[in-house]
């Protein structure tokens, strides 16, 4: 191995925490640096995390106390937006504050490292909206997202104030988000609450996972109607946490139909056409922040959400 230490990286020197005593050295430079672990394993094998002067396997189990010397490499250049027509997304309400679209399936909500796809901010740039320049330059004007499998309802500010108004909104938990989602089989109960801590899942990158310790996540749900091989869910997230929806049903055994990430029935899911997970972000509600009434917004099916349930219908 060459270590790359004299590249002009940022090195941090420390004692390994008590509470990291026994894990995995990838692991645990990914829990104290916050990198992911196939970035932290990269690393490791780089020769640029030392354990007490060494260079060690990825294996290697740390114990506290133990020092440890790691150069994190130069932070990438933020992604930069790029206007571009997105097809499918409609705009739904604009004013001089919000603007609310209706996100179609394979499009994110900004850029970010490794996505080259379409995003909701460069098509409203693309078809003229100036929104707020609050917030990451990759993501001004973004105050909540949607997965690129999840279609649906997404408020983006356009001015300052409502930047602001909104992001306290999210944080104190003001605005009603309602998702429908189809599920594999039947929860019991048929209504209820998940109340269950997420974070990163401890062997997957791409995946999140309920794990002790992690963020405490609250899932309202309620069937709204029963087929033989799945149920249509209203869901109420009183958080908002990284695929929460779809990480709470998998660890009930309950995965969204067509979820393959998480655990779906592949058979199923071929069945009902569907190439994604059958999860729709369906109303939005919230303070409007430039005249503080309430509003409420809605959006449909789409056309292979729509086809997929009145397969499971027939």
């Amino acid at each position: 191995m060459t270590s790359v230490f004299a590249a002009g990286g940022d090195h941090r020197s420390l004692p390994v925490p008590d509470g990291l005593d026994g894990m995995r050295l990838d692991q645990a430079v990914s829990r104290l640096f916050g990198l992911s672990r196939t970035a932290a394993a990269a690393l490791v094998d780089a020769g640029d995390a030392l354990v007490d002067g060494t260079v060690r396997p990825n294996s290697h189990k740390v114990k506290a106390g133990s020092w440890l010397e790691v150069t994190l490499p130069a932070p990438a250049a933020p992604p930069t937006v790029v206007p571009q027509a997105v097809p499918g997304l409609t705009v739904v309400y604009a004013d001089d504050d919000i603007v609310v679209v209706d996100k179609p399936v394979g499009v994110a909500a900004h850029p970010s490292p490794g996505w080259t796809g379409p995003t909701v901010i460069g098509g409203l740039a693309g078809i003229g909206h100036r929104i707020s320049t609050s917030g990451a330059a990759e993501r001004q004007g973004v105050v909540h997202r949607l997965d690129v499998g999840t279609t649906g309802i997404m408020v983006v500010a356009k001015s300052e104030q409502a930047y602001t108004a909104l992001k306290r909104a999210f944080k104190y938990r003001e605005v009603e988000k309602r998702y429908h989602a189809v599920v594999q089989g039947h929860p019991d109960p048929l209504r209820g609450t998940i109340d269950a801590p997420i974070d990163r899942h401890p062997h997957h990158d791409y995946r999140w996972a309920v794990v002790s310790g992690g963020k405490p996540s609250v899932t309202h749900y309620d069937t709204l109607e029963a087929f033989p091989a799945a149920s249509l869910l209203d869901v109420r997230l009183e958080t908002g946490r990284t695929h929460q929806i779809r990480v709470h049903f998998s660890s009930l055994r309950h995965p969204c139909v067509g979820d393959l990430t998480y655990g779906a029935d592949p058979t199923l899911s071929a069945r009902l056409g569907l190439s994604r997970q059958w999860l729709h972000a369906r109303s939005l509600s919230f303070l409007h922040p430039g005249t503080g009434e309430e509003v409420t917004f809605v959006s449909d099916y789409p056309d292979d959400l729509a086809r997929a349930l009145e397969i499971l219908r027939d």
